[in-house]
């Protein structure tokens, strides 16, 4: 039977492996390539400017690679289980494709778009491309539960062996005998929307340093490929947070997005390290596509992942509700330049390094402020290029010292972390210009120099710029007694308990190992481990 095929295209942007794609080529008269606006995921409340601009050029490079094929993309708007019976019976559908997506919302509405496909009489077909193995496979090998740290992951993933390999694009001869049938009013009714279009300021947008698209993706691959002594010497904790370009690839916006395969980039860097010393995890970057696995994992196998109540391992904490400090976290206006330099960064340009995250995370939870990181995590969902639930909601938790990650007692300095790569102040002085004029010595803190150098700095504090919101060095041991308190309470201690040393009290019900302590073995971190509070150890959330 030749069939007329959808082939839904979701987080998968791309041709370089994509099963599902080559699934609905087979025995296929007529392919409809198809991207769903979709309102629960594509809107402004939570998809920022630049993640828009990436996703439309995106799908821009999709349906110019499809035209190459002699196909196109069909962008469709509205909701799926209310787009598909239409579809179905406009084009006489008798197959649907799509990759496997693990996301709560998007299971429960393939759910019922395959009972939907049923009732009309459509084979739906899914393959897993997107992460590196089967979750589900995972969590199997692990007794039914998702695994809680990452050493236990990788004892998991080494009895399943290496990923499978990526299967190549389609080609013209793969395309012999499907068409893709095209009205004159294509572009009218399934063109890809401008920015405008979409409710979007294209003027307000500055140059873009990340554009979407698999081309993109595959050309910063190969360029990153070559550098193999880099490559294989890669270790997460020797980068820099605020570098005035970016100290890794930046290729984690093009895996979020589907652009580029998990898969592919595995095997690239196979190719790269065979025969040659390398770097391990979780460091290297295998590791940081390992972490990326361990936190889909997790968001498959624990409940209401993204949230802190009915979440069965994050600790329910206190936190505050304080909408000011919120939109200052958020604004850029927390009177602390390393801070509000890393969030201006992020709203300009939608990615920020991941030791740069870790920073303002902590700070807007344990560290400064006490606001829940559900709170951190929807802003970042918006801003970020590569905002991914799983691993958005999986590194708020780490950060937060809510889950996984338990050594609350550590926090980021917003003083001197930023110090230890940037004495001199330069990222502060590209983001936040109207502090270019201050001497190194108060570039971090504006408020300690005297009035005579503030005015020749065209910035008076408490005036022109913010004084601090907080005193880091007061509310933060205040707030490690809170978390203290947080933990005694989920480990039923009493209150008298929970006052001992936090090293003490580190190993609560779940004494998981840390990062950190998986690390020390290598010894490479004299200058990550120093006297001011820092140390958080290094996890996926900006990659590479």
């Amino acid at each position: 039977m030749a069939h007329t095929c959808v082939h839904w295209f979701r987080k998968g942007l791309r041709l370089h492996d994509n099963p599902a794609l080559m699934a609905a080529l087979r025995d296929c008269k007529e392919l409809y390539p198809v991207f769903i606006l979709d309102p629960h995921l594509h809107n402004n409340t939570c998809v920022g400017i630049n993640r828009w601009r990436f996703l439309v050029g995106a799908l821009k490079d999709l349906d110019c690679s499809l035209r190459g094929l002699n196909s196109r993309l069909f962008v469709v708007r509205g909701k799926p289980e209310e787009v598909f019976p239409e579809l179905f019976d406009r084009w006489k559908v008798t197959k649907l494709t799509y990759e496997y997506d693990t996301e709560p919302y998007s299971l429960s509405r393939d759910k019922t778009v395959a009972t939907l496909a049923k009732e009309h009489g459509v084979e739906v077909i899914y393959k897993i491309s997107h992460t590196l193995y089967d979750t589900e496979r995972i969590i199997e090998e692990n007794s039914g539960k998702a695994p809680l740290t990452y050493n236990r992951m990788q004892v998991i993933v080494k009895t399943l062996g290496p990923p499978k390999r990526p299967v190549p694009a389609p080609t013209i001869e793969d395309m012999q005998g499907a068409m893709t049938p095209c009205s004159e009013n294509h572009e009218k009714k399934y063109g890809i929307p401008t920015l405008e279009e979409l409710g979007q300021d294209a003027a307000a947008l500055g140059e873009e340093q990340f554009p979407g698209g698999e081309q993109e993706a595959l050309r910063r691959l190969d360029k990153h490929m070559k550098r193999t002594g880099w490559v294989c010497s890669f270790e997460k904790p020797q980068t820099s947070p605020n570098s005035l370009s970016p100290s890794t690839t930046v290729l984690s916006p093009y895996v979020t997005f589907g652009c580029l395969s998990a898969r592919t980039f595995w095997w690239r860097l196979a190719e790269v390290y065979q025969g040659k010393k390398h770097s391990s995890p979780p460091v290297s970057l295998h590791g940081q596509l390992l972490w990326r696995e361990f936190f889909y994992t997790a968001s498959v196998g624990i409940s209401n992942f993204n949230k802190m109540e009915g979440n069965p391992v994050c600790t329910q904490v206190d936190w505050d509700t304080n909408p000011e400090y919120l939109a200052a976290w958020r604004e850029a206006r927390t009177g602390f330049p390393f801070i509000d330099a890393i969030m201006t960064q992020l709203r300009q340009e939608g990615w920020i390094h991941h030791l740069a995250r870790h920073a303002v995370a902590c700070f807007l939870t344990r560290g400064d402020l006490w606001i829940s990181w559900e709170e951190g995590q929807k802003v970042f969902e918006e801003l970020l290029l590569d905002g991914d639930w799983a691993l958005n909601a999986g590194n708020w938790q780490w950060l937060s010292a809510s889950a996984f990650f338990h050594q609350y007692f550590r926090v980021y300095s917003p003083v001197a972390f930023g110090k230890k790569t940037d004495k001199n102040g330069d990222y502060i002085k590209k983001y936040l210009p109207l502090l270019k004029k201050f001497p190194a010595e108060y570039i971090y803190e504006p408020w300690k120099a005297p009035r005579s150098v503030q005015q020749a700095a065209g910035c008076i504090v408490g005036k022109d710029y913010p004084q601090p919101i907080a005193k880091h060095e007061v509310i933060s041991k205040k707030n490690i007694q809170r978390m203290k308190l947080a933990y005694a309470k989920r480990s039923g201690d009493s209150a008298e308990s929970a006052n001992k040393s936090p090293v003490k009290r580190q190993g609560t019900k779940r004494k998981a190992p840390s990062v950190v302590d998986m690390l020390k073995k290598k010894d490479r971190r004299k200058k990550w481990r120093h006297s001011i509070q820092v140390c958080v150890p290094v996890v996926l959330w900006s990659f590479i």
